[in-house]
């Protein structure tokens, strides 16, 4: 497996010319606040001072962790696909958030424990019907995870836009998410560990003391990639190959929460580039995801307390994308609109 080569955006004389531009708007300096620093990224990212959101797309990967034989998660393993088909029917929360917002939706069979069968809407790249249990071993094997990675590098070279919102579906990713934190940001376990789906406190803490036995039996590992075959699942790894090769391909990533970023975690410690190319929907409810934020520098776009998954966070922000570039492209300068920028 191939990791796609990133760069860095920055580009001072381009990131001149864009803060010129935003300052020339009709308004007081800085007075659209984070719009004006999204509207500078995402023109360094386009490498244009006239960026677009063009076909804005939501990827919903899903699949099945083994890890919930451990009771884990406060709902069975089942949930998993009858989500699958709530996205397909169109009743999700992701569903009616990407409608208001005219944004496509791809909903992908990374590895659930079902059989869909061939079914409109329904993108199979199954590489296995979940993983295994990581606290017996490994959840994958290291072929397994470069091959769900290279799938989702694909999907995402074969995507038209230049905007790709993550989101995802698995009862006991959270579980999987809160591993990956803990090895890769070195955050200690129990700010790693929330209730994921609802569970109690008592099930809260059966799911550190689950974690913490996983993690000291697989104490060794330590590659970024090993860490991601050992403790993820496949619809993490394939979300961290697909995010490779977008930010490769200069699309803006629309980051959603817990699940998601810990597949920027993998995907970051492979290419540190890669986060110039991020775009932080939200900071979630689950607990340890302001900590993954933190890790990481970001600073999210929104907070609301979600703590729901499926890419609802990336729909939700989508519209501020929108209004950053469309500022800049529409807005009227000071000449333009003959308004005096000194105090006579």
């Amino acid at each position: 497996m191939r990791i796609p080569d990133l760069v860095p955006i920055h580009n001072d004389e381009l990131a001149a010319t864009l803060a010129a531009a935003i300052d020339n708007k009709t308004k007081p300096l800085g007075s659209l606040g984070r719009l004006e620093a999204l509207a500078r990224q995402l023109g360094l990212i386009q490498a244009s001072t006239t960026p677009r959101i063009d076909r804005p797309a939501i990827l919903v990967f899903a699949a099945d962790h083994g890890i919930v034989a451990e009771g884990v998660s406060a709902y069975p393993q089942e949930v998993t696909w009858q989500m699958v088909e709530n996205f397909l029917a169109g009743g999700a929360a992701i569903n009616v958030f990407a409608r208001q917002n005219n944004c496509a939706i791809q909903v992908i069979d990374a590895g659930v424990n079902h059989d869909f069968g061939v079914r409109d809407g329904l993108v199979d790249r199954k590489v296995a019907s979940g993983t295994r249990n990581f606290a017996l071993e490994p959840a994958m094997r290291m072929d397994e995870c470069a091959l769900a990675m290279e799938r989702g590098m694909a999907l995402a070279r074969d995507l038209p836009g230049n905007v790709i919102g993550f989101g995802e579906m698995g009862i006991g990713n959270t579980t999987a998410a809160a591993a990956l934190m803990h090895k890769l940001a070195g955050i200690p376990l129990p700010e790693c560990v929330g209730a994921g789906t609802g569970l109690s406190p008592e099930g809260v803490r059966r799911k550190q003391a689950v974690l913490e036995a996983a993690v000291n039996q697989h104490a060794g590992v330590d590659d970024p990639l090993a860490v991601l075959a050992t403790f993820g699942g496949f619809e993490i790894a394939m979300m961290a190959g697909a995010m490779l090769q977008a930010a490769a391909l200069r699309k803006v990533l629309l980051i959603d929460g817990f699940i998601v970023t810990s597949a920027l975690l993998v995907a970051a410690r492979l290419q540190p580039a890669i986060l110039d190319y991020c775009v932080f929907a939200h900071c979630s409810n689950e607990q340890g995801h302001r900590l993954m934020l933190d890790h990481l520098g970001a600073r999210p776009l929104l907070q609301l307390d979600l703590r729901l998954g499926e890419g609802t966070g990336s729909a939700l922000a989508l519209p501020l994308l929108h209004a950053a570039a469309n500022f800049l492209a529409e807005m009227a300068t000071f000449s333009s609109a003959q308004v005096s920028t000194s105090g006579e």
